[in-house]
């Protein structure tokens, strides 16, 4: 059975830090692209960072570049995210995906939100 599990998600204040799991189970997590998406209320769904299968390259969206990183452990089928420097506008609904050819796992979610 094809799972992605996040956690971590939860409440910070600004300029706090998270740092999101998510863990992989039922397919070879190792040869799949990892992605970090979310989705604000009323907004589309954002790429937030995307990583290669060996972490030899990762990518983010201008919004979080230098505050955000992702990272995968393939021995331990998980990805991360650590958010760093948290902004109001980092709220948002955090999901992971896995991608390779026309597989397309998701993970179910997690909250976060930045807020005093």
């Amino acid at each position: 059975q094809v799972q992605l599990v996040e956690s971590g998600g939860g409440y910070v204040p600004p300029g706090g830090s998270l740092r999101l799991s998510c863990a992989a189970s039922g397919f070879p997590f190792s040869v799949y692209f990892a992605n970090w998406y979310r989705q604000a209320p009323g907004k589309e769904r954002e790429l937030v960072a995307n990583i290669t299968t060996f972490s030899t390259i990762t990518s983010y969206a201008p919004s979080v570049k230098g505050r955000f990183t992702i990272s995968r452990d393939n021995a331990k089928n998980t990805m991360y995210l650590q958010m760093n420097n948290l902004k109001p506008e980092d709220t948002a609904v955090y999901s992971c995906n896995a991608r390779f050819g026309t597989n397309d796992f998701w993970g179910q979610g997690t909250q976060v939100t930045v807020s005093s």
